[in-house]
């Protein structure tokens, strides 16, 4: 596991070196704001236990189910809206040397046959922003898997809207566990009751 351990850290390295680099240049700058919140998600692979299942919402460029497969080495099912950001996912798990674990697919949402397959999974992570984290609440809660060991990380999320999509989730049995504050934002970390 030490190998995989070190995948991720190498992640985490480049992210803080990329976030120190843009903050110097721009210590205010809007830009580096999706480094940070990813930051907060690869933190929370790095110390979170083995999951038998993963679901990445949003995956976007695919970063968190790159980390997540190098860190776990379990095959990690990758949504996005956007089938542009699907196909650069998928070309990033390959360069990234980890293709046979990251399986992106285009849907909207998590209402979808191939995700409802593939769960209930025991990891889920959506670094997308608070309103429509709110509005994919009750089919996250429902994707996440009924064991206690079962965790999803929200991120995208102002400090200032945690209280509302904490409150989302708890509508439907999760609670946060713990929460990773980064400048104005935050990472949540939920867990059923």
């Amino acid at each position: 596991h030490a190998a995989l351990r070190r995948g991720v850290y190498h992640v985490i390295s480049i992210f803080l070196i990329i976030s120190g680099f843009l903050r110097a240049k721009n210590p205010r700058s809007e830009s580096d704001i999706p480094f940070l919140l990813t930051m907060c998600c690869l933190l929370a692979i790095a110390v979170l236990p083995p999951p038998a299942r993963i679901l990445d919402v949003g995956t976007g460029s695919g970063i968190l189910a790159i980390a997540a497969a190098k860190r776990f080495a379990r095959e990690i099912t990758a949504s996005d809206i956007d089938p542009i950001a699907v196909d650069v996912a998928r070309t990033n798990a390959e360069i990234n040397g980890v293709a046979e674990y990251v399986r992106p697919f285009a849907c909207p949402g998590l209402d979808d046959a191939e995700i409802e397959a593939a769960g209930p999974f025991d990891l889920i992570f959506a670094n997308i922003v608070a309103n429509p984290l709110i509005e994919i609440a009750p089919d996250l809660s429902a994707a996440l898997a009924q064991t206690g060991n079962a965790r999803a990380v929200l991120s995208g999320i102002l400090d200032v809207q945690k209280d509302d999509v904490a409150a989302a989730y708890a509508a439907f049995g999760l609670t946060v566990v713990d929460a990773l504050p980064m400048r104005e934002w935050v990472t949540l970390v939920l867990s059923r009751r």
